[in-house]
C-alpha cells in the first residue's frame, strides 16, 4: 500500500508537523488527520516511497517534538477524504508545503532593529505562521544586525506577512521588524539547527561535528591559509578540543590571536593564547599520539614564504564575505554556489569584472563563512587549479 499509518502523535500535533514528517521521505498526495486518536494517515506518491518510509522508520524512528512516532502500512489502498472545512484546510497546507521550489516574492528578508532580547527560530516561526505556511528560515548576523530569510508557501502569503509585520515590535518597545522582499526565489537549507530550518524536511543533519577542532588539517587550512604559515599542529591527546599550533614566527602568531580569538566555530568561541612551549615536538613513530601531530613545514599551501608578498597586505578579520581566487575560466557561478551551499546559505556572489579568476561570495552568517573557508580552501577545480579562499573586506 502507498498509505502509511502514523501512531502516537502529540495530542496537539499540527497539520504542518505531520505533513513535514511525510515530506522528509518523499512526495505526499493526501493526508487524513485523526487528532482525537493521536493518529494520521499519509498517502505517498507511490508504494516505493511508502515502503522506504516504513522500513527507514523501523531502523530510525521519526520524532515530533522529541516524541517517537510509529509508522506502519495501512490497510487502505488509497485515502478517501471528505470536503469538511478541516479537511480542506489540511489539503491547502499540503499543497502549499509541496511548493519547495519557491518563486518570485516567496522569500522575505527581516532585519531586527533595537534587539534587546534574543530572537529564535521558534519566535520567528510563531509570528510569521499567522499569515501562512512557513517552509524554511535562515538566520544570520550582517553588519552587526540580526537578520532572517523566511520562505513562505506563496507570494500572497509573504505579501500579507510583509504588510502586517513591517515596522511592528516583536516585544514591547523593542525588536522592531523591518521587512522587504529578498531577491532569492527559494532558500537552500542544509542543516536543521538553531540558525536554520527546513520545515518540510526533518531528516537534515544539525551540521555539528564531534569536535570543534576536527583534524589538524582543518585547523591548518583556516590558520595557515589566512593569517600565517603553520609549521606544526598537535591535537592534545587527553583533551582533543585543545591544540598547540606552531606558526612560522611571532608576528603571525599574534595575527592569529588578534583575528581569531573569540570567534565562534560550531557555536563555541575559539580561545587562543600564547603557549609556554616554544615549539611543537614531533612524537616518535609508532606512538599512540603520533597521528595527532602533523608537520606542515614544507606545505605547498604556505602563502607567506616570500618576503614582501602581497598576501601580507590582504589579511582581514573574519567576515561573511569570502574572497575566492585561482578559479579556472570554465568554472561557473552555479558550480561554486552549489559547493558553498553544502555548508550554509549563499546570499550573494559576483565575479570580478576585470579578472574572472577571482570572485566574492557572501554566506548567511560568519560561522558558515568560517566553515566554508576551513572546508573548501584548496578545493581542486582543475588539473592545475586549487581554489584559494580567504576573508574579504569587500561587499557584494
Amino acid at each position: 500500500s502507498k498509505v502509511v499509518h502514523l501512531r502516537s502523535l502529540p495530542s496537539d500535533v499540527t497539520d504542518n508537523e505531520v505533513i513535514q514528517l511525510g515530506l522528509s521521505y518523499g512526495h505526499v498526495t493526501n493526508v487524513l488527520m485523526l487528532k482525537g486518536k493521536n493518529q494520521a494517515f499519509l498517502e505517498m506518491e507511490d508504494e516505493e516511497i511508502a515502503n522506504q518510509m516504513v522500513s527507514s522508520s523501523g531502523l530510525n524512528p521519526p520524532t515530533i517534538r522529541q516524541r517517537i512516532i510509529y509508522v506502519q502500512f495501512s490497510n487502505h489502498k488509497e485515502l478517501k477524504t471528505d470536503s469538511s472545512p478541516n479537511q480542506l484546510k489540511t489539503q491547502a497546507i499540503l499543497q502549499a508545503m509541496q511548493k519547495r521550489e519557491g518563486g518570485p516574492n516567496h522569500v522575505l528578508r527581516a532585519v531586527i532593529e533595537n534587539m534587546l532580547y534574543p530572537i529564535t527560530l521558534d519566535v520567528l516561526h510563531t509570528i510569521f505562521s499567522k499569515f501562512g505556511v512557513i517552509l524554511k528560515i535562515i538566520t544570520f548576523t550582517k553588519s552587526s544586525q540580526f537578520q532572517a530569510l523566511i520562505q513562505m508557501a506563496d507570494a500572497l502569503q509573504s505579501q500579507t506577512a510583509k504588510l502586517s509585520l513591517d515596522g511592528q515590535n516583536i516585544y514591547n518597545g523593542c525588536c522592531t521588524l523591518r521587512i522587504e522582499y529578498s531577491k532569492l526565489s527559494a532558500l537552500n537549507v542544509k542543516f536543521n539547527n538553531d540558525k536554520s530550518r527546513d520545515y518540510t524536511r526533518n531528516d537534515l543533519p544539525t551540521g555539528e561535528p564531534t569536535s570543534i577542532l576536527g583534524t589538524g588539517n582543518a585547523l591548518h587550512s583556516m590558520l595557515g591559509g589566512v593569517y600565517g604559515d603553520v609549521n606544526r599542529v598537535k591535537i592534545m591527546y587527553q583533551k582533543k578540543s585543545n591544540a598547540l599550533v606552531q606558526m612560522n614566527d611571532n608576528n603571525q602568531a599574534q595575527n592569529v590571536i588578534r583575528f581569531l580569538d573569540g570567534v565562534k566555530l560550531y557555536d563555541r568561541p575559539l580561545q587562543i593564547t600564547l603557549s609556554r612551549h616554544n615549539q611543537v615536538q614531533m612524537p616518535r613513530e609508532g606512538q599512540e599520539m603520533a597521528k595527532l601531530t602533523q608537520d606542515y613545514t614544507n606545505s605547498p599551501l604556505h602563502r607567506f614564504k616570500k618576503p614582501g608578498s602581497k598576501n601580507f597586505q590582504n589579511i582581514f578579520a573574519p567576515s561573511e564575505v569570502l574572497h575566492l581566487s585561482n578559479i579556472p575560466p570554465e568554472t561557473t557561478e552555479e558550480f561554486l554556489r552549489e559547493k558553498f551551499e553544502e555548508f550554509g546559505g549563499v546570499v550573494g556572489f559576483k565575479f570580478f569584472v576585470k579578472d574572472r579568476r577571482m570572485a566574492l561570495i557572501q554566506m548567511s552568517s560568519l560561522e558558515e563563512a568560517i566553515i566554508c573557508l576551513v572546508t573548501l580552501h584548496n578545493l581542486k577545480l582543475g588539473e592545475s587549479n586549487h581554489l584559494r579562499v580567504s576573508f574579504s573586506k569587500g561587499h557584494i
